[in-house]
């Protein structure tokens, strides 16, 4: 069986964290130009039952058991899978089971279905929400997120905000800025007014770091992302940019091939990451090969750096009944 869980891997807003991936790879509402594991292979807003959360939990606590080092241990679980957490409806009986684990829950969410009150419901048990706010502009949301169809971006920011009123935790929100499509002066300043009218803890201005789903997907230029930062200040106390590079702070359970492959399935992996974990876990410059030979990892460039991400070819050919 596939691992569902991963890590910890270093996130930019949370530490360490331990993912739990509670969706089959790519079924969305949103099939994202920017997304670091390709484009959506389903589209969907009926949540129904994908995992059963009494199953992901072992496997949390089987990785858990495993890390060999007290460094490793992550600041949160995050549910954070290959498509949007929330079509899940066992996410709210989920995330009670990870807190029972006695470290804190985070959801990364693309807020597509936070108007639903059964969805409010079920994160407003978390610890730490992430909804993402690239563009409340219609026709840039199409252009970048390519939403499902049925769904309504005003209804999806007024869920934002109401959600929002109720939540006790960490909310922030992330902005991820695609040159020439949502980094405009105009546009900014209407993500802004958007952004105050929730209130996030932390804005979060980000750019693609990692291989995007499509072509000619390029992130905004430094000036471009000052000047983003500037905008947002205006109107947000706490803005923070997510421009850089991670890490290479990748915790192991000790078996190479495992650790890369269940990484690299949500989170691709730069090549000296790669490296640093071949050697925490003493494997051969030879399995990493044979991976790539097997095609079970893919090798590309982007940004100057090569990454190492898992293929899906058959998993692609299963949904797609090719092959």
């Amino acid at each position: 069986m596939e691992r569902r869980v991963y890590g910890p891997v270093p996130s930019r807003r949370l530490g360490l964290s331990l993912g739990v991936n509670n969706i089959p790879h790519k079924v969305c509402t949103y099939s994202c130009r920017y997304c670091q594991v390709g484009k959506s292979l389903k589209m969907q807003l009926q949540r129904q039952v994908f995992y059963e959360p009494e199953e992901l939990v072992d496997e949390v606590k089987e990785l858990l058991s495993k890390l060999q080092h007290k460094t490793d241990y992550p600041d949160y679980i995050t549910v954070v899978p290959d498509g949007e957490p929330t079509l899940d409806i066992n996410l709210g009986s989920l995330i009670e089971q990870l807190k029972l684990l006695q470290v804190p829950v985070a959801v990364i969410t693309n807020a597509s279905l936070i108007n639903l009150p059964e969805v409010q419901h079920d994160l407003l048990k978390a610890d730490f929400v992430s909804v993402k706010a690239d563009t409340f502009t219609f026709e840039t949301w199409k252009t970048l997120n390519i939403p499902h169809k049925q769904l309504d971006i005003n209804q999806i920011a007024d869920g934002i905000r109401d959600f929002r009123k109720k939540f006790t935790g960490k909310m922030v929100t992330e902005t991820m800025l695609v040159r020439g499509i949502n980094d405009s002066v105009s546009e900014l300043k209407n993500t802004a007014l958007y952004l105050e009218s929730f209130g996030p803890d932390v804005a979060y201005v980000a750019i693609p770091t990692r291989p995007p789903a499509f072509n000619h997907v390029e992130p905004s230029d430094e000036a471009t992302v000052n000047s983003a930062y500037h905008i947002f200040k205006e109107k947000i106390a706490h803005v923070e940019l997510l421009t850089g590079y991670e890490g290479n702070a990748f915790a192991s359970t000790g078996n190479f091939r495992d650790d890369l492959l269940s990484i690299t399935a949500v989170h691709p992996m730069r090549e000296d990451a790669v490296l640093g974990l071949m050697q925490k876990t003493g494997a051969s410059e030879d399995l990493l090969a044979m991976l790539l030979k097997e095609k079970l990892v893919e090798k590309l460039p982007y940004g100057g750096h090569a990454y190492y991400l898992k293929k899906f070819r058959q998993m692609i050919d299963r949904l797609t009944g090719s092959g």
